[in-house]
């Protein structure tokens, strides 16, 4: 079912009468005070969002991973609001400015946490899509088994638990959440991913078609400091004749030039790299058919100081030459 739907439902949180706005007190607020024109404002005020402005509305169980994807979003270059009361929903995105400059991508992470203001997400996303704004919805969900292990492990109780047990507030939860699971354009259950993981999977939720050519990321790196645990394929160059062992060489790295040619103008060499980095152009197709925006490719010598740093350099001008989205680290460079 998509956004566009909405199956009746029935809401968990009933709002307590001293809250309701009838009733409140002018003399004592309960939140904000009047005459805010931002909160003020009605649903009709809201400019249409323009073409080049986007809304992702993140939600789902506690402890699912909701801060995680948050912050894959904001590494996106996305402008990420957490625990954003459902009704301030409205005014922000009147704040967008799609013409260039400014929040252009909204991202806000609405969950229980909001206790009563929840339950007008659902009118707060009707009304959003009754003036033409665009949105989409990604629900965090996992296990409750794993849920549970992760509460054990961070020791803190969950938001609808009162009185009750854990699995009392996570079925609860479950209870509150099943309109807006149904609704979800993306579900996404991090029951089984790492952080990095989900962080991938993020970038590929949000990715546009523009943003759908795998880039890659190369990092030169020492074998005696560990293997990169994000590495998805591995060149190994100690086979290399080791510019450590020239004293004019030793204290320069493999950007500088006299080392750079040092191990560049060894026999075959650049045929290699020039060879591995077609290999590496001719695999981004099958990544990008996995929908895998990112390729880590780690090239190793002993110290990561030298041969990597050097080679790591000469591939990736190769591959920009061939217009493959290429950046480089150098991990231990800077290591002695």
């Amino acid at each position: 079912m998509t956004s566009q739907q909405r199956p009746a439902t029935g809401s968990q949180f009933s709002v307590p009468a001293h809250v309701r706005p009838e009733a409140r007190d002018p003399k004592n607020p309960l939140t904000a005070p009047g005459g805010i024109p931002s909160l003020e404002r009605k649903a009709e005020a809201i400019p249409p969002l323009q073409r080049g402005s986007e809304v992702l509305i993140v939600t789902g169980r506690s402890g699912a991973g909701r801060s995680r994807a948050a912050n894959a979003l904001e590494d996106l270059d996305w402008y990420v609001i957490d625990n954003l009361p459902p009704t301030l929903l409205l005014p922000m995105v009147g704040m967008l400015t799609p013409d260039g400059g400014g929040v252009h991508r909204l991202a806000a992470v609405v969950d229980v946490r909001s206790r009563e203001f929840f339950t007008s997400l659902e009118d707060v996303l009707d009304e959003l899509r009754h003036h033409g704004i665009a949105y989409r919805i990604i629900y965090m969900d996992a296990t409750d088994q794993v849920l549970i292990r992760r509460y054990e492990s961070n020791r803190r109780p969950h938001p609808l638990q009162g009185d009750g047990t854990l699995l009392d507030g996570l079925k609860a939860e479950s209870e509150l959440l099943a309109p807006l699971r149904e609704r979800a354009d993306e579900i996404i259950d991090t029951s089984d991913l790492s952080v990095h993981d989900l962080a991938r999977y993020m970038r590929n939720v949000v990715a546009d078609e523009g943003d759908q050519d795998t880039r890659v990321s190369l990092m030169s790196f020492g074998f005696k400091n560990g293997l990169p645990l994000d590495a998805d394929q591995v060149l190994d160059v100690r086979f290399l004749q080791n510019p450590y062992w020239v004293d004019e060489l030793r204290s320069l790295t493999g950007r500088d030039h006299p080392v750079s040619d040092y191990v560049l103008d060894q026999p075959g060499v650049r045929h290699l790299a020039d060879t591995y980095a077609e290999l590496i152009a001719s695999t981004l197709e099958g990544y990008k058919r996995e929908l895998k925006p990112f390729v880590t490719v780690a090239i190793g010598c002993t110290g990561g100081r030298h041969r990597s740093v050097a080679i790591s350099e000469y591939i990736a001008e190769n591959l920009r030459e061939r217009g493959v989205p290429t950046q480089i680290m150098h991990r231990d460079m800077g290591r002695k």
